[in-house]
């Protein structure tokens, strides 16, 4: 059997069992690939003669925007690969690649695959200092960058073949000329499946970044675990809101939707505005969604009744779902936001694929071609730990989607990949029908009185309150109980922030929770987060531990004790 040949029938037994969850986890096995180029060998091979559209740009609602079929995306993919071979990228080669949404990232993307050079994905958020580092550390030999973007590179003194997509400017070469080159592209030699074909850089939610290394197997073939997931078909009309440069973007907005040979949506906007997003969803008849929970907490806000959507299936990603997200969704169009668990290191391990049962506040089952265990610190299984993922010889145990290691870090690695398991820092707890629920990052768990508080929890109890629109949870410091919950907590419109608003907090954390879960202390404050927006606990949870004696309050910061009526 030919690589493509087990890839393929791979794909269709998960599309033919797409609501068949036992039997899809039953008999999906990881293809066995030795040469294999996704871009080549799936790719080309579909899109040939393919007119249904594979990508769909919109920038004004008022227009169609931009439609590209497989056939066309196939054929620019193949110029761009001559071309850039043309400008010296060849096997092996990193291209830093930080343009937004427009065609030319995909056209990019796919010319680097099947050239065999390296993309190092970079979000045009990254300011001049972080350029430098992605650069340095990533060891790019190219960039291809937005026009707009130009002058974060401006100080760089390092060799780089500079390409710019937009506005000509000197000293970088116009990659309009790519769609000029021959429209046949000959690859040189094979592509083994094993070798590197991404790099991303982590968010850093709880450390500094680190750079994880993909291959043309673990994303192009592991996200069909994710495409498995979303519940994707063919010429479905999926939207993922995601920024590019972070791995959530090559999850859903390239390989989980072309593993289906769905069209890939996307509407470029200056702001995120709600109403905006929802009367696109009605406009262009989008069948299948996902976006992460901050985006489904700004959406919420929103009478949903209204507006008439045509998906079919909804999904969450990036950070835990609260279950009062979940339920207002549903309340409005009848869906259910299915949440799922995953890394930049890794695709999609856990989720709620459609047509089965969601138990509310869980992540799911683990997904086709996933084993999953929850491990103490002693190596240990247990009903509630960190999840790991077993290692061995691929097909054997290590799932396909698991990044090969941190590039240039062999001591993360080591950390990450010890005893025979891959540990993922995150914790999770096993119910008895085979059910997760998600307790936090390993990191973020506090003890509090000597029991055991998860984060995550607690929000999404807070978010429950009508005036609550995001909240983060951390330990600070207690001389009685070591430490006490304290919750930073922003205020939805039409509510304010001060002594009243948080006396109702304080109050409707009693009625909710345990009293060893009560929340102790509130402060009104922006929430600090990644680029990539994500909650960003460890800032909050440093200010605590570093807080002096004085003064005992900080700006719109109220304790429990402050209200004796309460008790």
């Amino acid at each position: 059997m030919t690589a493509a040949k087990a890839f393929f029938d791979a794909r269709e037994l998960l599309l033919r069992h797409r609501t068949d969850y036992e039997r899809a986890y039953r008999e999906f096995a990881w293809p066995v690939l030795n040469e294999f180029n996704w871009a080549l060998d799936y790719f080309d091979v579909i899109a040939r003669g393919n007119d249904n559209p594979a990508l769909w740009i919109v920038d004004d609602p008022a227009h169609d925007g931009l439609r590209v079929s497989y056939a066309q995306m196939s054929e620019r993919s193949a110029r761009m690969a001559n071309f850039l071979r043309g400008v010296g990228v060849k096997r092996g080669d990193r291209v830093l690649l930080m343009l937004p949404n427009r065609v030319e990232l995909w056209d990019v993307m796919l010319a680097a695959m099947k050239l065999g050079a390296i993309v190092l994905p970079a979000t045009t958020q990254l300011s001049a200092d972080d350029v430098r580092d992605r650069v340095q550390i990533g060891g790019a030999n190219f960039v291809v960058v937005d026009s707009a973007e130009l002058s974060k590179f401006d100080s760089l003194d390092v060799p780089l073949t500079r390409l710019c997509v937009g506005a000509p400017r000197d000293g970088w070469i116009d990659l309009a000329a790519a769609y000029e080159a021959s429209p046949h592209f000959t690859p040189e030699g094979v592509t083994r499946a094993t070798d590197p074909l991404l790099l991303y850089f982590t968010s850093g939610t709880t450390s500094k970044p680190k750079l994880v290394e993909h291959t043309h197997q673990s994303y192009p073939v592991g996200h069909l675990s994710t495409m498995y997931w979303i519940g994707l078909q063919p010429n479905d009309i999926h939207w993922n809101i995601s920024s590019p440069g972070w791995a959530k973007h090559a999850w859903s907005c390239f390989f989980a939707p072309w593993n289906a040979q769905a069209c890939v949506f996307v509407f470029n906007f200056a702001r995120f505005v709600p109403k905006d997003t929802l009367d696109v969803l009605v406009r262009f008849n989008v069948t299948t969604l996902c976006a992460p929970p901050t985006v489904w907490r700004m959406l919420v806000q929103e009478h949903l009744a209204d507006y008439p959507v045509k998906l079919r299936e909804i999904v969450g990603a990036g950070e835990p779902l609260n279950p009062e997200i979940i339920e207002r969704v549903k309340h409005a169009w009848g869906i259910t936001i299915r949440d799922g668990f995953g890394q930049t290191e890794t695709t999609c391990q856990i989720g709620n694929p459609p047509g089965q049962a969601v138990v509310a506040g869980s992540m799911g089952r683990p997904l086709p071609g996933y084993r999953i265990e929850l491990l103490d610190a002693d190596d240990q299984p247990v009903s509630e730990g960190e999840i790991a993922l077993p290692l061995g010889p691929e097909g054997k145990g290590r799932p396909l989607g698991l990044m090969t290691g941190y590039a240039n870090n062999a001591k993360a690695t080591a950390e990450a990949m010890r005893n025979g398991f891959y540990r993922t820092s995150d914790v999770a707890l096993r119910r008895d029908d085979g059910y997760y629920v998600y307790v936090g990052r390993a990191d973020d768990v506090f003890k509090s009185s000597d029991y055991r508080l998860s984060p995550f929890e607690l929000e999404s109890v807070l978010i429950e309150h009508e005036a609550i629109g995001e909240a983060a949870v951390v330990p600070s410091p207690d001389t009685l109980r070591l430490s006490v919950p304290k919750a930073f907590v922003t205020v939805r419109q039409g509510y304010e922030a001060g002594p009243e608003l948080a006396r109702a907090v304080f109050a409707f954390s009693r009625e909710k929770l345990a009293p060893y879960k009560r929340i102790r202390r509130l402060q009104f404050s922006e929430l600090p987060k990644t680029i990539s927006g994500k909650i960003r606990r460890v800032e909050l949870r440093r200010r605590e531990m570093e807080r002096q004696a004085e003064p005992a309050r900080l700006p719109h910061e109220y304790w429990e004790e402050d209200f004796p009526d309460l008790r």
